[in-house]
Formats: C-alpha cells, sequence, structure tokens
C-alpha cells in the first residue's frame, strides 16, 4: 500500500457550450453541456495517515475549513467507506477560483481517486462518481475524466470524440459566484437542447453558447471587456469569433485554436490589452490521473 501521493494532477474543465434547458423542484437547473478537460491544474499532495485523522496543510484566502472541498472530500470518503485511515492533505492552486473552471470540483476529485489508491478501497469509477456529486454537480465529469456530453445537473455523462484542440484561455481579474448567476432573474432557463450524444462532429458541438454569459457580461465590465479582447483577437488570428465563449457561470473566456502557434498569436493578441490572466492551455482527452493510474 502506498504511504504517500505528491503532485496529483487536478485539471480545469471548460465548458464548450452550456444550456440551461429547465429547473427542477428542487432549485437545482436542467443543463446539457460539453466537458473540456484543459493541461491547467491544481496540483494535490496526500500522505496517509494510520490515526485516522484528516488534516490540510495550509489553507485557501476566504475559504473556512469545513467549506474546504479537499477537506470534504476526504472526510465523505473516510465515513462512507469506514477506514480507519486519515491523510495529510496540501494543494497547490492554480486554477483561479471563480473562474468557471471547475477547480474546486477537480480538486475534489482527484482527492477521492488518490486517496481510493492510498487507501486500498479499489473503489470503481462509478461508485466514487456518485459519492463526489454529492459535493458537486461537476465532481462526477472529474472522476468520469474524458470529453463528455453531460445532461442532468451535469452528472449524467456520455464519453464524446473530438479533434485534438488548443484553447486560449483568459482569466479577468474578478470572481463570479454561481449561485448567483444561476439565480439572476433574466437567465434563460428552457433552451432547446442540441442533443449531440453520441456523435463526434466538431461543428455541432460550436452550435451552441453559453445562456449565463449575457447575464455574466451584463453585470461583470471585466468579462465584458476580456471577451470582446479575445474575440478580436481572434479575428487578428483569422479564427473564427463566433466559437469565443465563456466557460461555466464565468469569469473565464475562452476561444478554441487547431494548433499550438495559432493558440499563441491569439494569446499575444490578448495580453496586449491587459484585460486578465491569459493561457495557452492544450484539451485533454483523458484525465491526467485516473484512480487505476495514482503513484
Amino acid at each position: 500500500m502506498l504511504a504517500e501521493i505528491r503532485n496529483a494532477p487536478a485539471p480545469a474543465k471548460l465548458n464548450l457550450f452550456l444550456h440551461v434547458t429547465g429547473r427542477r423542484p428542487d432549485g437545482y437547473h436542467e443543463l446539457e453541456t460539453v466537458f473540456q478537460l484543459i493541461d491547467w491544474c491544481d496540483r494535490v499532495h496526500l500522505r496517509r495517515r494510520d490515526d485516522g485523522r484528516i488534516e490540510r496543510e495550509g489553507a485557501l484566502p476566504g475559504v473556512p475549513p469545513e467549506a474546504d472541498l479537499v477537506v470534504r472530500a476526504a472526510r465523505l470518503l473516510q465515513a462512507q467507506s469506514g477506514t480507519p485511515l486519515g491523510a495529510d492533505l496540501a494543494l497547490d492552486k492554480a486554477i483561479p477560483m471563480g473562474g468557471g473552471l471547475g477547480g474546486g470540483s477537480s480538486d475534489a476529485a482527484t482527492v477521492l481517486m488518490a486517496l481510493n489508491r492510498l487507501w486500498g478501497l479499489d473503489w470503481p469509477d462509478d461508485r466514487l462518481a456518485a459519492l463526489g456529486l454529492r459535493l458537486g454537480a461537476d465532481v462526477p465529469f472529474f472522476v468520469f475524466g474524458r470529453t463528455a456530453y453531460a445532461t442532468g445537473v451535469g452528472e449524467r455523462l456520455e464519453p464524446l470524440d473530438l479533434p485534438p484542440c488548443w484553447y486560449v484561455v483568459v482569466a479577468p481579474h474578478v470572481a463570479v459566484p454561481t449561485a448567483a448567476a444561476f439565480a439572476a432573474p433574466d437567465l434563460t432557463r428552457n433552451t432547446e437542447p442540441l442533443k449531440i450524444a453520441g456523435l463526434s462532429r466538431d461543428d455541432r458541438v460550436w452550435q451552441g453558447g453559453n445562456d449565463l454569459q449575457e447575464v455574466v457580461v451584463k453585470r461583470y465590465p471585466e468579462v465584458a471587456a476580456a471577451l470582446a479582447s479575445l474575440k478580436e483577437a481572434a479575428v487578428a488570428a483569422g479564427l473564427d469569433p463566433a466559437r469565443t465563449r465563456m466557460s461555466g457561470s464565468g469569469a473565464c473566456v475562452f476561444c478554441p485554436a487547431p494548433t499550438e502557434a495559432r493558440a499563441g498569436q491569439m494569446a499575444g493578441e490578448v495580453l496586449r490589452r491587459e484585460v486578465g490572466t491569459v493561457r495557452v492551455c492544450r484539451g485533454l482527452s483523458r484525465h491526467p490521473l485516473g484512480s487505476r493510474q495514482v503513484g
């Protein structure tokens, strides 16, 4: 049995489109989206403890321990599995918070997958994903670990094969609370689904949009500026500005590019506009960890 796992990757995600197709009686929203992993990663470090304690080394500013998804994930898996073991947890945070990139959910999923191996539990992925849904709607996707077409609250997942792609991601200097974006009275909640499950046609993905984008852009000028700058950069690079959009509930915006060179050209244009942190990211077809690949 392993005693320690260091530098376990927790990759960010993009929503290539995000449709709000309805609202459930419990207040949650029905969604349709395509999740795409990218190589912008947090890193999680875990060390097994024999005394059953879960200890977090360091802390995230503004996040109390009881709300820390890394700690919550570890405690939930510990309680549900009945293991007598514990863990020391540390997190190197790189993915911006409040950016719509799923960083917290990805951290939680990586903790579940890594502790599954560290504690010798040997839980299957579907069981980990079901547990992860109790932590957040995006957690099951990160456990699923590959490009996916998603419905429900985001937990019903089907694998989707898309061509290799690079993305320019811009993180404005603002955080957007997810709950506030979904609660906006002017949010459209009845978008007709694209129903692209089982298809691998790239053009179908880009027929969609992000229903939250208009709501967020109206309320956050920083997001509007980043989106406008990225669209201008896409045109200058000879790429389709209509494929520039916001990820999740914001604040990050992105645009795809067929090659790293074209993405770099676009990123250079955006950097000159000083609208936020700019990063060239490679799309990942598979999670770089995977519960069977830890260690």
